[in-house]
């Protein structure tokens, strides 16, 4: 199946796709099934992090596949324990091999812990040996990400942080678009969140378009030109979820949805010092 999926420039000039595909808390034996299917419905960009423990299960995926490599975008993401430069390069390796690849096309800083400038250091190096495409974070508030780039001169080509139509980041937002950061959105549907599902609003401008509060949620993060990777385990939502570039919200229809911010997390802050140091201190490994 031929899906055409607009792409976005990065700031280096490699070209991502808009719409990709997650895996966040898909368990690791039902990962492999559920890539394949996303992959048959016509997905070529996938999202998988060390810490999420799947990154074999997408790498059997995608050797099962016989798509061409140079047809698809795959990110993984260094977790706190493996910060710093010479850790970095080791966990870089370890996820290419658990991954059967010899190349990823966007490798992110997981969270803004741990020696972050060291990694950044190292991955700047992988990916001028052309080891990795395009190299960005994940989590990084404005504060923290202006500071990476002030202080090192090389500006992240993605910012992965939470944004759906409860937190919308939309001051983030305009700050990494002046600075050439292409802003990806993690927890699109809030998780469910917030009865996302059901929402009025959402259940409205759906009916209207003949589509579903998903499709509008996906429709709305790409109008905003921010790349989505919604996770699904059933291939008919995994086809719907792709099936959203026919139809386009309206000005009114997008004010609607802004109206729909708290200006907060639903899930937790990467600022609170329990949170820091509750994530900064799991390991994933011995």
């Amino acid at each position: 199946m031929s899906v055409q999926i607009p792409t976005v420039t990065l700031n280096n000039g490699v070209e991502m796709p808009i719409l990709g595909f997650g895996v966040f808390q898909i368990p690791a034996e039902k990962t492999e099934r559920a890539v394949s299917d996303a992959l048959a419905a016509g997905y070529r960009h996938l999202d998988t992090a060390a810490s999420y423990g799947n990154e074999e299960a997408v790498g059997r995926a995608i050797a099962a596949s016989g798509i061409a490599r140079g047809e698809l975008f795959v990110t993984t993401k260094l977790w706190v324990q493996d910060t710093g430069e010479e850790n970095t390069k080791k966990a870089f390796g370890a996820s290419l091999q658990r991954l059967g690849l010899d190349y990823l096309d966007l490798y992110l800083i997981h969270q803004p812990y741990g020696d972050y400038y060291g990694s950044w250091r190292a991955m700047r190096a992988l990916n001028e040996q052309g080891m990795v495409q395009a190299i960005g974070v994940a989590n990084f508030y404005p504060d923290r990400l202006v500071d990476l780039i002030d202080r090192t001169g090389f500006t992240p080509a993605v910012n992965q942080i939470e944004t759906h139509p409860y937190f919308q980041r939309q001051a983030d937002h305009d700050l990494m678009a002046e600075r050439g950061v292409q802003h990806e959105s993690w927890g699109g549907f809030a998780e469910g969140r917030n009865n996302l599902f059901s929402d009025p609003t959402l259940t409205e401008i759906g009916a209207a378009h003949g589509k579903s509060t998903a499709q509008v949620v996906l429709r709305w993060l790409t109008q905003r030109n921010i790349v989505a990777i919604p996770k699904s385990v059933r291939p008919e939502r995994m086809a719907q979820n792709l099936d959203i570039f026919d139809f386009t919200l309206t000005g009114d229809e997008m004010a609607r949805i802004a109206t729909m911010d708290t200006g907060a997390t639903l899930f937790f802050d990467h600022r609170d010092p329990a949170m820091v140091s509750a994530i900064g201190n799991r390991p994933i490994h011995d």
